[in-house]
């Protein structure tokens, strides 16, 4: 079944509404999803997880069915600094101080804040496929901007890539989502829906344009103020990726990591393109098993 076992809810948090699922018993867990997905991503994991966590997988802000605040000129409300404390109060909601953190893609960018940002509340962090968006933008090359041509179109400015992603919304997805070759039927029917339901509620498309936005303007001036202030990882940290996908093409991922990560630092890879979590969830479990603190 689809998260079987799990509570769909709506949460109160910062001033801004939160669709969820919440699921299973044990120390807290929070499931942070990438673009253009929602929490429905975590269907394959979650479940499993929830044999030893409580486990809670929010949309987070602005995608699927969450708040999505309005464009703005400095893109703030959609910083990962913004993004990140907008989740820290979710869980404070649910009377978690403390929680660890699994998180892939764009939610792994936000988790990278929020360690930097609430040291004292993240316990352990686990990213899947990213490197700091920091590096990225710094050592940006024809490969870089090939691959992710999606980071500078998406950041354009308002409301121009929204108009030409929203006349084909389902044809922007599925040539977003085929980084690496898939079969048509490679995301579960329910996600499949629930990724594409939420790219047609009003303002989903817009706050991922202004999550992309953030990302070449606030988010930037962020992390070189805690770069420069020696701001680390301090917690314990799982770095993952996908093999067949594009970060161990053009990094040494764990050679990045070892200086943006002063606590301890578990790095590997999974044999999967960019959607670890859907591609091969028994190689994301097993990593997991051995991460997560019970």
């Amino acid at each position: 079944m689809f998260f079987d076992g799990f509570a769909l809810q709506y949460q109160e948090a910062a001033g801004k509404r939160f669709r969820l699922r919440r699921g299973g018993e044990g120390p807290p867990l929070l499931l942070l999803h990438g673009n253009p997905q929602t929490h429905a991503m975590w269907h394959k994991v979650a479940p499993v997880l929830a044999r030893r966590f409580t486990v809670y997988c929010p949309d987070i802000t602005g995608y699927g069915f969450s708040a999505k605040p309005p464009v703005s000129a400095d893109h703030a409300p959609y910083s990962k600094r913004s993004m990140a404390a907008d989740l820290v109060a979710l869980m404070a909601g649910f009377g978690h101080a403390r929680f660890q953190v699994v998180a892939h893609d764009r939610g792994a960018r936000v988790a990278h804040r929020m360690v930097l940002d609430h040291p004292a509340v993240v316990e352990r962090l686990c990213t899947m496929d990213i490197i700091p968006t920091l590096e990225h933008f710094e050592r940006v090359d024809m490969a870089f901007a090939m691959g992710y041509w999606h980071w500078f179109f998406l950041a354009q400015r308002h409301p121009g890539p929204e108009r030409m992603i929203r006349a084909e919304i389902e044809p922007w997805f599925d040539f977003h989502t085929s980084r690496e070759p898939k079969p048509a039927d490679f995301f579960h029917p329910e996600a499949r829906a629930d990724y594409l339901g939420a790219l047609h509620e009003p303002g989903t498309i817009e706050a991922i344009c202004e999550d992309y936005r953030a990302a070449t303007t606030i988010d930037l001036d962020h992390d070189r103020t805690s770069r420069d202030a020696g701001d680390t990882v301090r917690c314990p940290m799982l770095a993952l990726w996908g093999a067949k996908g594009s970060i161990p093409k053009w990094y040494d991922a764990a050679e990045v990591w070892r200086r943006y990560a002063s606590g301890p630092l578990t790095t590997g890879d999974v044999l999967s393109g960019h959607y670890l979590a859907e591609e091969a969830p028994d190689a994301v479990l097993a990593h997991l098993d051995g991460f997560l603190s019970q």
